[in-house]
Order: C-alpha cells, then structure tokens, then sequence
C-alpha cells in the first residue's frame, strides 16, 4: 500500500477541477442552487478519480525500456544516448521522462514529455558534455504515466544504474585521423603540405609534374625517355615522436568547461594515433615537480591503449615545474635526435626566462616545439568597446597579457625553437597541422 500512494501523483488537471469546484462553492452562498452544482460535481470528480486512478494501474498499462549509449564517454565532446520506449498498453499514454543523471551534469531540470500509442514504440536522443576524466554513474529511468483522463500520474521505475568511464576524446581521434590521411583535409582546417626536399630512401622513377623538385630530375631517365622524369623517394618512417605534458598549476585554467590539460590530453591522443598511423613511434611523458610518467616512444600495436591509458590518470597540481628533472629524464629516455611537442602554458615572460636555458639544452639535441596557449576570455574581453574610464585602464592591461604571449612566441623562435600559440578551441588542428608540416619538411 505504501508503495502504491509512493508511486502516484496528482496532476494539474485535478488541481484546476477542485479549484472550479471551490469557486462553484464559494459562489453558492450568493447563489444556493450552486451549492447542488457543487455537491454533484464533487460525486462526479470523485468518481472520475477513482477510475482514473484505477485505469491506470490496470496490469495491461505498462512499458519497458532501455538506455543505448556508447562504451565510454568521449571527453569533451557531445555523447548521443538514446532511450527506446515500447508501450504495451492498450490505450495511448501521455509519458513525462526523467533520467538519472550523473551528479557532475548537474542538470535538475531535465525532463522530456512525449505521447506514445497504444502498443507502439518510441526513442529519443539527448547528448552529455562530459568535462572531466573519471567515472559518471547513471541511476534508473523514471517515467510518469498518464491516461486520457489525466487526473492521476503512475510512476513507473525502468531499473538501468550503470557507469560510463570518460575518457580522452576518441571521437576527435578519429575525426582528425580521417582527416590528416583525407586529400579535402585542408577544408577543415587541416594543411596537407608538399614536401619539397627529400629523404635518402629510393622508391620509384616518375613522370615530372607542376610543383616536383627539380633537383630530382633523373637525366639519364629524361633522355631515354625523351620527358623529364624524377627520383621519387619515400618519407623517412620510425622517427620518434614524443609528447610531454606539463601537470603544473599552469594547466588547471577552465575554457568552455575543459581545462588547459584536457585540451592537451585530447591533442596528445589524436597525435599519437596520427603518428603510429604513418609508422612513426609515438611516446609519452608527463611531469611537474616530479617526473611521472614516462612511456618510451615505439610503434608497437598495442603503444596507443597505454598512451590513452596513461591520459587517463592525469591530474593537474598546484605545483611549480621542474624542468632540470625533465631534461635529465630526456637525456636517459630518448636515444637519437626525435620531435618534442610541450604542452605547457606561459602567462608572462618571466615565466618563460626561467625555463628557456632548459629549452634551449633540449633544442640543442632534438627537434622541440613548444605548444602554449591564449587567453581567449582575455582576447575578447580587450577588444570590448570601453564606456569608463576603468575600463580603458582594464583594457589596456589586458592588451598587455595579450601582446606578452606575442613576445613569448618570438622569443621562443628567436632561439630557434619552434612555438605554437593557439587558443584552446584549435589545439588539435593547429598542432597536427605543425606534425605535418614538419614532417613534410624533412625536420623530424
């Protein structure tokens, strides 16, 4: 019996019928008659209840349900779910839907209304923003039934708790794998760039076109054949490709929900797919005041479940960086000259003086570039229209942030280490468009 009145709601309609009743009531002492009125509207509404009450627990009133979502959650992306609805009442329902979110969502009004026929099926799809790593426990579906009468609601519990895990964002991997081996890449932000010089690996002679190296052109082919032919030689494959990834407090600033280190997660595994897709060794090492992870480049099949299982743990701390350690981790770690992407952040140039020596000794033996970030909320906010006085002083100060990331950058290239300063939105694009371009230079 508790678990009868526990399931069953009052709907509005009820409400605005004892409210017309009231007022049918309340006119009677002017108007007597109404007082009968009133009396047999209430038998009436009684008994309407009642029915209602009792249609809509009838055993043949029920629906069964399932919640359709991915393995995990892709960090940092819209995740579709799907709710399939199947109804074997036989009469239409009026159903009002409540998931059990995860507590992180915060969402405390989601709810969707929808009608479903008589023994019929329905779905619908929402979409969860994760933005954070970790796990999200769903809870049961709840749905509130209502008859045609509409009096009553029965709520009806689907049991579906589960947990998802999120992780670093598999949808942008392959989003950016298919683009960085597609020939309209470039329509998407990405840059195919043609190489112009060469490895020393021979692979085949060919006709010359617009745009080849002319100091490829085969003479003695040419003359044969009566055309210009040219050396065409293949990429250099197997070159180490190591991502290192600063933890420190530098990386916890939040845009758009993720934090500068999930940006750099999500880049560091789309990278890592791309460059063990064109059979380079991808490795990983991450640090802060301390060295924790340090996952050695190689090519191997399974190289891209530890890197995305090392992503994964990442937390960011309040503490300062140590790059002297990191350097010595360098010296030990790596074996020949290989291509280093750091992800880190520099809000000042004081920032940057007190690492460059370390950068440049790092420069010195392998191929670095150096990947930081803009204040987009700081961009935007110095180039508002000012109305105060205040503000033209807050504006000027912020022009000043702005222009000190511009300077970093040159500073950075002035000893000859190559830099990225793009805004957290375009991390992905603007650093395998980097990795190509490198590559397809013949740096790496």
């Amino acid at each position: 019996m508790i678990k009868f009145f526990k399931n069953l709601y009052l709907n509005t309609r009820l409400y605005v019928a004892l409210g017309v009743l009231a007022a049918i009531f309340a006119f009677g002492y002017s108007f007597p008659f109404l007082f009968e009125v009133g009396i047999g509207g209430s038998f009436l509404l009684g008994l309407i209840f009642l029915l209602d009450v009792i249609w809509i627990h009838l055993p043949s009133v029920k629906i069964q349900a399932r919640r359709i979502m991915p393995i995990q959650f892709s960090l940092g992306d819209q995740n579709p779910i799907r709710i399939e609805v199947q109804s074997e009442s036989p009469y239409p329902l009026q159903v009002d839907f409540i998931d059990e979110l995860p507590t992180a969502f915060q969402k405390r009004d989601f709810i969707f209304s929808f009608s479903i026929a008589k023994k019929s099926t329905q779905d619908f799809n929402y979409t969860l923003f994760p933005a954070e790593r970790g796990l999200y426990e769903f809870g049961d579906m709840n749905f509130f039934l209502t008859s045609p009468i509409g009096l009553v609601q029965r709520r009806y519990v689907e049991k579906a708790a589960t947990s998802l895990p999120a992780v670093p964002s598999v949808i942008q991997m392959k989003k950016y794998e298919l683009l960085a081996f597609s020939n309209t890449a470039q329509l998407s932000g990405l840059r195919k760039i043609r190489r112009l010089g060469h490895s020393y690996e021979f692979e085949q002679i060919k006709n010359y076109v617009i745009g080849d190296d002319y100091r490829s052109i085969n003479w003695k082919a040419t003359s044969r054949r009566g055309h210009l032919m040219v050396n065409q030689y293949e990429d250099e494959k197997s070159q180490a490709i190591y991502t290192i990834l600063d933890k420190s407090r530098v990386m916890r600033m939040p845009f758009e929900g993720l934090s500068l280190l999930d940006y750099a997660i999500n880049t560091i595994l789309t990278l890592s797919n791309i460059a063990l897709k064109k059979s380079d060794r991808a490795g990983l090492i991450t640090f802060s005041e301390q060295i924790d992870t340090v996952l050695p480049a190689e090519q191997k099949a399974g190289q891209l479940g530890k890197i995305s299982n090392a992503l994964y743990a990442q937390q960011t701390n309040f503490m300062e960086s140590d790059y002297e350690k990191l350097y010595h981790t360098l010296q030990y770690t790596t074996k020949g000259r290989a291509l280093m992407l750091l992800f880190t952040n520099f809000e000042s140039l004081s920032a940057l003086e007190r690492v460059l020596p370390i950068l440049r000794k790092i420069s010195r033996k392998h191929l670095l570039v150096v990947v930081f970030f803009e204040n987009t909320e700081l961009l935007d906010y110095a180039q508002e229209e000012s109305k105060h006085l205040l503000g033209v002083y807050q504006q000027t100060i912020a022009h000043k942030f702005v222009l000190d990331k511009r300077i970093i950058a040159e500073e950075l290239r002035r000893h000859g280490i190559q830099c990225i300063l793009t805004k957290p939105q375009d991390l992905s694009v603007n650093t395998i468009n980097k990795y190509l371009e490198l590559k397809a230079r013949g740096m790496i």
